[in-house]
C-alpha cells in the first residue's frame, strides 16, 4: 500500500516537470507527511470546466470518490487501488477507462511490521537523485448535490494511486507498493482518447517494475501525527 507521501516541490515546478496547465493551489504547499483525504497534486488530461481539455496540474483530495457517490467520505478506503482486477470494481471501473492520472511524489513511506512485537518500523523510499516520480494513478469528479449550481466548491476532484504486488526489494518491508511510471508512459497513461482496460494496466505495472526496483529505501524516525518537514526523510 502508499498511505503517506512526500510532495517538496513548488506547483510551478511540478507545471514544468509534466508540461502542464496549473490548478488553483492557493491552499497547498509542499509537504513531507500528506495522509489520505489531504490535498495531493495530481496530473490529468480534462477541461476542468473550461473550453478545451489539456493536461492540468490540479489539487485533488487523495481518495477517489466514484461520481455517482452520495457522500464525499467513502465507506471504505479508497486512496489505493489494487491493480489486479481493477476493471472488476465499482468504483475504479469508470475512471480506469478514461480518467486516469499521474499523482506526483518526492517519495513515500512504508512500515514494516514486526511479526512477534507488532512494532512498526517507517521507511522513506525514493528516488536515489530525488526525481520526480509519476504514480500511477486515477481521478473522479464528485459533484455536491446539496450545494447550488453556482457555488465555488459544488466539484471536487479526488484520486487514487493504483499499488500492485511488491517488488522483490520492497518484499522484507511490505506486500505492496505503488506503481511509478516511467516517463515514455505518461503520455498513454492520461490519453482519454485511449480507452484503459485490464491490459493497459498490467502493461503499466509491469513498465513500472525498474523504476520501482531503483527506488532508495532508508529507515527514518517514527512519524508525527502533525509534524511536517524535510527532516522527516532523514535516515536514523
Amino acid at each position: 500500500m502508499c498511505g503517506r507521501l512526500v510532495v517538496s516541490n513548488t506547483t510551478s515546478e511540478l507545471v514544468s516537470v509534466f508540461d502542464a496547465a496549473g490548478g488553483d493551489f492557493h491552499d497547498w504547499h509542499p509537504s513531507w507527511n500528506i495522509k489520505p483525504t489531504q490535498t495531493v497534486p495530481a496530473v490529468i488530461h480534462s477541461a476542468a470546466g473550461g473550453d478545451e481539455a489539456v493536461r492540468r496540474l490540479e489539487p485533488a483530495r487523495w481518495s477517489l470518490t466514484p461520481s455517482w457517490s452520495k457522500e464525499l467520505k467513502t465507506k471504505f478506503p479508497t486512496f489505493n487501488a489494487r491493480a489486479e482486477g481493477i476493471t472488476e470494481k465499482a468504483t475504479w471501473r469508470g475512471s480506469i477507462k478514461t480518467h486516469r492520472a499521474l499523482v506526483p511524489t518526492t517519495g513515500y513511506y512504508e512500515w514494516q511490521t514486526d511479526s512477534t512485537t507488532k512494532k512498526k518500523t517507517p521507511f522513506y523510499i525514493h528516488h536515489p537523485d530525488d526525481e520526480r516520480l509519476a504514480f500511477a494513478g486515477l481521478y473522479s469528479w464528485w459533484k455536491d448535490h446539496s450545494k447550488a449550481d453556482d457555488d465555488s466548491i459544488l466539484w471536487t476532484l479526488t484520486a487514487t494511486i493504483l499499488t500492485s504486488s511488491a517488488i522483490d526489494e520492497l518484499l522484507h518491508i511490505h506486500d505492496r507498493n505503488p506503481v511509478p511510471l516511467p516517463k515514455d508512459w505518461w503520455d498513454d497513461w492520461l490519453n482519454p482518447e485511449l480507452t484503459g482496460d485490464q491490459h493497459l494496466v498490467d502493461a503499466a505495472v509491469q513498465a513500472a517494475l525498474p523504476v520501482a526496483a531503483a527506488l532508495e529505501i532508508v529507515r527514518v524516525s517514527p512519524l508525527p501525527a502533525q509534524g511536517d518537514g524535510p527532516e522527516l526523510t532523514r535516515a536514523t
